[in-house]
């Protein structure tokens, strides 16, 4: 009965990501919610981290438009993700819409324990650009890494 305990459907498992780093949730916060820090470690952008408000990133072949869902500074950022492949695209990939959650917990020591959730993927669609590149290689501190994937300069300038 296993099979029916866990039934195959067309929705995708959610990509979940988590790491903890040594700045503070303040920190970290700025970096997610700042157009300029935020553009270092994905894409350009004009977000403003208040519900309802509508903003993009500029990804390599159409906008990402998104939404800010839900904005709680300091612990939780939650927003829509929506791609349109452009009118000339060379392949016939499907719209792609999901929901992008960063959870930022204090740890004991100070720091953050972030939780990236990449969510309400359909099998047949798949992202021309996803946040999961972010992942846990990715280092707020280029001083002390600068190899790093995804190792922006935003923590430089978010303090």
């Amino acid at each position: 009965m296993t099979a029916i305990e866990h039934p195959v459907t067309d929705r995708e498992a959610p990509l979940r990501f988590e790491c903890e780093l040594a700045e503070p949730p303040e920190k970290v916060w700025r970096a997610l919610s700042e157009p300029e820090l935020l553009a270092a470690w994905l894409m350009p952008n004009d977000i403003k981290p208040e519900p309802g408000r509508r903003f993009a990133f500029a990804g390599p072949a159409t906008p990402i438009e998104c939404e800010v869902l839900d904005a709680e500074p300091g612990r939780l950022l939650r927003f829509s993700w929506r791609e349109r492949p452009s009118a000339d695209a060379a392949d016939d990939r499907p719209a792609f819409d999901s929901v992008v959650t960063f959870t930022l917990t204090r740890t004991a020591a100070g720091g953050t324990r972030l939780s990236i959730v990449h969510d309400g993927f359909v099998a047949a669609a798949q992202p021309l650009v996803a946040v999961s590149g972010a992942g846990c290689g990715l280092s707020l501190d280029a001083r002390k890494n600068p190899t790093a994937a995804n190792a922006p300069c935003m923590m430089l300038r978010a303090a």
